[in-house]
This record gives C-alpha cells, structure tokens and sequence, in this order.
C-alpha cells in the first residue's frame, strides 16, 4: 500500500538551501533527519527532501513510502524480471528504500519508515 511521496532535490550548500526553500515555502523545515537533509511536508502525504551534496542523481528523483519495502522488493523483483533489485540502508538514514533508475534516467523510488510514528504524520 502506498501513502506517501517525496521529491527529492539536491543544493550545494545546507543553510543556503534551506534558507531558500524556506522563503519560497514560507515555513521551516518540517524536520531534520539527518545533518545534511532537510524536509518540508507542503500537504498532508507530500515530502519535499533538501540534501546536500553533489549525488550521482540525474534527473527527476521520486520516492513513494509504503509500509513493507520487502514486499515492495518482492513485487518489483516480479514485476520486472529482475532479481538484482535490493533494499538499501544507511546507519544515518531513518528509512530504508529501493531506488529504480528508468529507461530515461530518472529515479523512481520507495521507501519504509524505520520509525513507525512517521507514517502519522
């Protein structure tokens, strides 16, 4: 089941960033999960993620949350013949996710909350 999405940017400078997208959505981040990160939830089910840093990221960046990324990974593996598709962690990170690079360069992602209660928000 899918509930949520974030869009991802990247900056190359964390305060500048944040002290841009703020302006622009005229609010504070809605929270910091990392140093380096910063995000907005602009409406109920919606994330916009700041990091900072230079990612080999090209294009749009999509991650859509769900509930059980195994089950997710089970699914994609099966739906496109592809058994190398892994979930992904970082000690660092609170979620856990699988990124998807399509046939244009784009990401499209998914991820799992480690911590429950940020599905409630």
């Amino acid at each position: 089941i899918m509930f949520e999405m974030t869009v991802k940017v990247q900056v190359g400078n964390i305060e500048e960033g944040v002290k841009w997208y703020s302006a622009v959505l005229n609010k504070a981040p809605d929270r910091i999960p990392h140093p380096g990160s910063a995000e907005w939830q602009p409406f109920k089910g919606c994330w916009l993620q700041m990091a900072e840093g230079k990612e080999e990221i090209q294009g749009l960046l999509i991650r859509i949350g769900v509930h059980d990324i195994q089950a997710e990974r089970d699914r994609l593996r099966s739906a496109l013949q592809d058994e190398s598709i892994q979930v992904s962690t970082k000690q660092w990170v609170p979620v856990k996710w699988i990124d998807l690079k399509d046939p244009w360069g784009n990401t499209i992602g998914f991820y799992e909350y480690l911590d429950k209660e940020y599905e409630k928000l």
